[in-house]
This record gives C-alpha cells, structure tokens and sequence, in this order.
C-alpha cells in the first residue's frame, strides 16, 4: 500500500502545472531576463519634484536614498508644486515625520532648492520654509541651471512599486 501512495503521489504532483515558480515554459516564451548589477560612475542628479499631495514626498525620499547610494554624486531636490506646503514651518506638526525625513537627507548631503514664484503664489514667503530649504528664483530655470553644470534630470513621479505584484492577482 505505501508503494501504491508513492506512486499516486508521483503522477499527481507531475501532472499538475507548476506556476507558483513559473517553470512552466508557457508562461516564458521569451525566455528569462537578464542580470546585469553593475556599479555606475559618479553622477549628479536633480529631482525635478511637482507633487499634488504632499504625502508622496515618502516616495521621493525611497527614490533619493535609492538614487544618492549608487551615483555618489550630488543631489539636488528642486520643488516647485503643491507639496511645498510641507515644508512651511506652520505646516510642522501635519508633515513632522516627512521633513524628519526630507531633514535627513539634507544631513546626507541632499539639497533642496525651492522655486521662489510658487513659494509666492501659494501665498508663502522665503522665510516660512524650514533652514534646509534654499528659495531660488524659479524651478524650470533652476533645473535647466543645474543641467547646464552636469546634472543629469530625474523625474521622481510619485507611483510607488511596493506590492505592484500584488494588482495582478485574482480577486485584486
């Protein structure tokens, strides 16, 4: 009897897809991808940031931690949209724990550098924003300043990848 339970369980287990390791040739018709870890040459970036919410500034500190390791080179966060509230002072206690985190990468070396016409038209002035901020005459010139001296734009859009995997599953 064991024998037979050997063997039932042997024809069960290979007659029965395999797609949670996606070893199933179907499900790769293109094959499998390629790696190719290197390390990058000393870059500068500007982040070139325009958020709606002020809440994905979370995101923009993965992407500047996540950019800043690699390219050792200097970062540069230029803000010229909504989300500049979060950096006014009257703002602290609502956004503590983001400028916690935007006041960390500034230790490390990140600059900010906001756009003066949008500090203005949202009904702020220079000297509402936290010491880390630096107010400059505008955004665009600014980031076209900064690509003029090397650094390579990046636009950090404000889509988080954590659990994207997920969305495709049944029932999501």
């Amino acid at each position: 009897m064991r024998t037979f339970s050997k063997l039932m369980l042997a024809v069960i287990l290979t007659t029965v897809p395999v797609t949670a390791g996606h070893t199933d040739d179907s499900l790769s018709p293109y094959g499998t991808s390629k790696t190719d870890l290197h390390d990058y040459p000393t870059i500068d970036a500007v982040f070139d940031v325009n958020y709606q919410d002020p809440n994905d500034l979370n995101i923009l500190y993965a992407f500047v931690k996540n950019t800043k390791k690699p390219l050792k080179g200097k970062m540069v966060v230029v803000t010229h949209g909504p989300e500049l509230r979060a950096f006014a002072k009257e703002n602290y206690i609502k956004y503590q724990g983001m400028m916690d985190r935007m006041k960390e990468l500034a230790d490390d070396g990140v600059e900010f550098r906001m756009c003066h016409n949008a500090l203005r038209a949202a009904g702020f002035n220079a000297n509402d924003f936290h010491g880390f901020v630096t107010v400059v005459p505008a955004g665009f010139p600014e980031i076209a300043f900064l690509q003029s001296q090397g650094y390579r734009y990046i636009n950090p859009l404000p889509y988080g990848v954590k659990d994207v995997r997920k969305l495709d599953q049944p029932g999501n």
